[in-house]
């Protein structure tokens, strides 16, 4: 999955946290904060790969 960074609270990040797992997405998020990642629609994005066993 391909997606931008979104706002927090928003149906978009809920959407992405079902997929990878709230978990994942929130430590993706602290380093994209910590990296000065841009947010919204014209920022940066993330490719999320999830692997199942």
């Amino acid at each position: 999955m391909i997606t931008n960074f979104h706002l927090p609270r928003s149906t978009l990040l809920a959407l992405v946290s079902a997929f990878a797992g709230r978990e994942r997405v929130l430590d993706a998020y602290r380093e994209a904060i910590v990296r000065g990642y841009r947010f919204y629609s014209f920022g940066d994005a993330m490719f999320l790969t999830v692997r199942y066993d």
